[in-house]
């Protein structure tokens, strides 16, 4: 049996990584993506609190947490390939360059 303290420990590994990894990178995609590893970490310590406590409550909000999570990749792809499509790049420091 694997302690709740490991599964805790990996979920803040995991979100230090996609903390970093959305402050340090410019290209949007890889941005999108350290943002869903943060939502992955924190639906990981969700489920290890869950089980630790024996209730199902952590176990419904990630499946919120999912669906959100679905929604948002929806359309943060959508701006993406369109920003593309207008500037022809996705780094994140020609989002600047914008007029609305």
């Amino acid at each position: 049996m694997v302690p709740t303290s490991f599964y805790l420990t990996l979920s803040a590994v995991v979100f230090t990584i996609g903390a970093i990894g959305v402050m340090v990178r410019r290209n949007a995609i890889v941005v999108f993506m350290c943002i869903e590893l943060m939502l992955n970490a924190v639906n990981l310590s969700f489920v290890a609190l869950s089980r630790s406590t024996g209730n199902l409550h952590g176990q419904v909000a990630v499946f919120f947490v999912m669906v959100v999570a679905a929604a948002e990749a929806a359309v943060g792809l959508a701006i993406i390939i369109a920003f593309f499509r207008s500037k022809h790049s996705v780094e994140t420091t020609d989002a600047s360059e914008l007029n609305l």
